[in-house]
């Protein structure tokens, strides 16, 4: 018989009973939640341990909290854009173990080798122009609207020890953890870039905005580089949806 599964951390449950709350409709948009200190009065758990739930729920979406306000629910319309980001995305995978936010898929995921044709790029990750490259892309859907176009631009060095990256499924850990695990090197994010330029048609088209050619359309591109020990390994780009500012969205 195989063994019965184990039971998620109590922090998980409680961010979990909240969770689903939040989706039956008992707890509704603009709610204010019971306080970290009211839980753990009604025998929820440990301060930290509560504390750490809504840190759960805050990292995945579903709620918001400010210092001397409280924890409120937030609506369908209120996904903070700090959750789109990729270095988000990674602070909610270790934070919720959940690659997604509530409501979130992930379509029309790429991963091939390429010529690096991007000058840019390539002194970024210290290579030659048109050097071969892994590239890695995927659409993020938030209720079936497209919001962010995540792009990974990697050395091939990290192909060496990760020959997952050709592979679009799913990997067993989030594979700069696995990189770790398998050459004892530490990823290091750099900071995050933002700037504004232009939607290109491809983008627009996987945005599913439909404007005429003269029409131009401003998106912004968040960029973070991660380096090794041995230098630049991937260059991480997130493309938000126009209109979508850190900010606010539409």
């Amino acid at each position: 018989m195989p063994a019965p599964a184990a039971k998620p951390p109590k922090w998980r449950q409680i961010a979990d009973e909240i969770a689903a709350k939040i989706a039956s409709g008992e707890y509704r948009p603009e709610d204010r939640l019971p306080s970290v200190q009211a839980l753990v009065n009604e025998g929820k758990g440990a301060t930290a341990t509560v504390h750490r739930a809504y840190q759960a729920l805050e990292a995945e979406g579903l709620v918001r909290t400010i210092q001397g306000v409280g924890t409120t629910v937030l609506g369908p319309d209120d996904i903070p854009p700090s959750i789109l980001t990729g270095a988000a995305r990674l602070e909610r995978l270790r934070r919720t173990g959940r690659p997604l936010a509530p409501r979130e898929r992930e379509v029309n995921s790429c991963s091939v080798l390429r010529s690096c044709a991007d000058p840019e790029i390539a002194s970024l990750l210290g290579i030659e122009l048109y050097d071969e490259i892994v590239f890695r892309s995927r659409t993020f859907m938030q209720d079936d609207k497209p919001t962010v176009l995540a792009l990974n631009v990697i050395h091939m060095r990290a192909l060496i020890h990760l020959p997952e990256l050709l592979d679009t499924a799913p990997m067993p850990k989030f594979r700069h953890d696995l990189y770790t695990e398998r050459t004892g090197k530490t990823i290091i994010a750099g900071p995050e870039r933002s700037t504004a330029r232009l939607a290109s048609p491809n983008e627009l088209d996987e945005f599913g905005i439909d404007v005429p050619p003269e029409v131009a359309v401003p998106v912004l591109v968040l960029r973070t580089v991660y380096s090794d020990d041995d230098g630049p390994l991937e260059v991480w780009e997130d493309i938000l949806r126009p209109g979508m500012w850190h900010g606010g969205h539409s």
